[in-house]
């Protein structure tokens, strides 16, 4: 899993609650069994119209939005059904950073699995970084999230906030473990264990 130390990226916004799993990789696109290939159904019913064009009023399909690697929403970001292809197809999209002022229980934990930071910040915060994006011209809003220090900034550091992140996540996004690579840190460990007990 590539590691996520520090990212700076651009910020789409998308200013809805209770944005669910299946708006985020409808149903009918689990069928394949790689982690790769989501990212071009990601929000599918509103990234695209009844007969397969692009949705112009889609925030994801206009410039400079497409490009953006932040996505900011609102509370509640991945709840419904526990499908672990939700952040596989963010990811696959080119997202590293979730930002939102909750998030449902599992799809955070599976964000933190497959390399991706739900950010949890204070729904001001999450308005404030809303309004600036939306409000930016063609270049697009960048903030840099630095995962290392805590910290989330804009470029001229007119927004500029620390965060808390579970130190054992905080590891996990760091070095990019998954729960296999983390296991294998300890494998002389076990293998000690192992011998001794007779394995």
């Amino acid at each position: 899993m590539e590691p996520l130390v520090c990212h700076r990226g651009l910020v789409a916004p998308i200013n809805r609650p209770n944005i669910d799993t299946d708006q985020i990789i409808p149903k009918q696109f689990l069928k394949r069994i790689e982690r790769t290939g989501f990212g071009q159904f990601l929000f599918y019913d509103w990234r695209y119209q009844e007969d397969g064009t692009p949705n112009p009023d889609f925030v994801l399909n206009r410039p400079p939005y497409d490009r953006a690697s932040i996505l900011a929403a609102g509370p509640n970001f991945g709840c419904g059904s526990s499908r672990e292809h939700a952040p596989w197809a963010l990811a696959d999209f080119g997202f590293r950073v979730i930002i939102a002022p909750s998030f449902a229980d599992i799809f955070y934990q599976n964000c933190f699995k497959n390399g991706l930071l739900p950010l949890v910040l204070p729904q001001g915060a999450v308005d404030e970084i809303l309004d600036r994006a939306k409000a930016v011209g063609p270049n697009g809003y960048y903030l840099t999230v630095d995962v290392e220090h805590l910290r989330i900034l804009d470029d001229d550091r007119s927004f500029d906030l620390a965060f808390a992140l579970d130190p054992y996540l905080q590891e996990t996004l760091l070095y990019g473990l998954d729960d296999i690579s983390r296991t294998l840190r300890y494998e002389d460990r076990i293998l000690a264990y192992e011998r001794a007990h007779g394995k």
